[in-house]
């Protein structure tokens, strides 16, 4: 076999449909975000950046800048090895303190990332737990889908969202078998959001535990940046929160919080955990600094609802097409691949605006988008500016308008 034509060919295929991936060469600057540098052949241009997950600009904060500074002049830069061997530092404990008290949960444990915390969580307690029938929403993240995938345990499929389905599902399924849902809050690609209490009204009338994928809601909702579940009051009626450090947290980072029994069986069986080296300590140095900053200012979340609700009304008026969901994430709906693509190249070379175009498999054909994510830190001016160039754009690649 020709493996460099092989290769080619895919490569081919994916230019051709228009869902070829090019990352834009990005520089950060202290306390200019979201502006940032691009650096391209032609030398480097100012931008302003749409789509960073690090959602309420933690990754800037002072707190979290100072106490990362202070952790590699303490500690040094790594962790020296892996959590079971030479890694585990004070840092750690702190941060699993931390995160075990944001959710109200005994205990919690970190991993390198809110995939990996997922992919070992998951296919741990999937794998070794005998007899366990996994069901699982259909628009789960693929960490999620990965670790139940791994665990070559028995998995169903429930409708996204549908309590009914799942509830049917639950009830077809043998009662004497140990059961899992797993679902999310906050849905990344759409925005919408989980019916936790239901969610969780089925699954404890069926026995069965309930596995919440808060990342992208912790440090967003609740009155201490718990997620969706503080918010609602549900915190103690679900058996694993997981997140992530790395999203409005602003650092890197994921983990599970739950019961002492499961989050030390987790440490003790999952590969994903015991392999792996360590978080370095400036990073749980900053991550505890911001988590901390988050359970006591509301600043950050109010004044980040506030730029959502001003872009979703800038985009109305100009007929710019978004779902309509009640969470923080604005995808505004192209349904092409290849003309998603081209609007995202034109925003960034044209109008110094970085938002990368979301197309298949991340999401499905024809529900192609721009996945815009407005932080505190937006100006006035930059949702103008947005607007008017997406609103031009339009215009010229004859999309249809949203009606109001």
């Amino acid at each position: 076999m020709n493996f460099e034509q092989f290769f080619r060919s895919e490569l081919d295929g994916l230019h051709e449909e228009g869902r070829y991936r090019v990352f834009a060469d990005l520089e950060r600057q202290r306390g200019e975000f979201p502006k940032a540098r691009r650096h391209t052949a032609d030398g480097v241009k100012d931008v302003t950046v749409w789509c960073s997950n690090d959602y309420l600009g933690m990754g800037q904060h002072p707190k979290v800048i100072d106490a990362m500074k202070q952790a590699i002049d303490h500690c040094g830069a790594g962790a020296g090895g892996t959590r079971n061997i030479s890694g585990t530092t004070h840092y750690h404990v702190l941060l699993e303190q931390e995160l075990a008290d944001l959710h109200g949960k005994e205990s919690a444990l970190l991993f390198t990332s809110g995939y990996v915390s997922n992919w070992a969580a998951l296919g741990t307690l999937c794998s070794r737990i005998p007899g366990i029938i996994v069901f699982s929403d259909a628009g789960n993240h693929a960490s999620m889908i990965e670790g139940i995938r791994h665990a070559k345990c028995e998995r169903v499929i429930f409708k996204h969202n549908s309590v009914a389905d799942l509830e049917a599902k639950l009830a077809a399924a043998d009662p004497a078998a140990p059961k899992l849902v797993a679902f999310e809050s906050v849905y990344s690609m759409d925005g919408d959001i989980a019916p936790i209490k239901e969610i969780c009204d089925v699954a404890e009338r069926y026995g069965a535990m309930t596995y919440l994928d808060e990342v992208h809601a912790v440090g967003m909702y609740g009155p201490r940046g718990g997620g969706i579940a503080e918010r609602e009051g549900l915190m103690h009626r679900l058996t694993v929160i997981e997140g992530t450090l790395g999203k409005a947290f602003g650092v890197m980072g994921g983990y599970i919080a739950a019961s002492a029994a499961l989050c030390d069986y987790i440490r003790s069986f999952a590969s994903g955990f015991i392999f792996t080296t360590a978080l370095p300590p400036a990073l749980a140095a900053g991550a505890l600094a911001s988590i901390r900053h988050l359970k006591e200012s509301q600043v950050e979340r109010f004044a980040h609802q506030e730029r959502v609700r001003r872009l979703r009304s800038a985009l109305d008026r100009n007929g710019i097409p978004h779902l309509p969901n009640p969470s923080h994430i604005v995808p505004v709906i192209v349904g092409d691949a290849a003309k998603c693509k081209w609007i995202s190249d034109l925003l960034l070379d044209n109008c110094g605006i970085y938002v990368q175009p979301i197309n298949y498999p991340t999401v499905p054909k024809k529900t192609e988008r721009l996945r815009i994510t407005p932080t505190p830190l937006h100006s006035d001016g930059d949702i103008d500016h947005l607007v008017g160039a997406l609103h031009q754009l339009w215009s010229r690649c004859a999309l249809a308008r949203a009606v109001a």
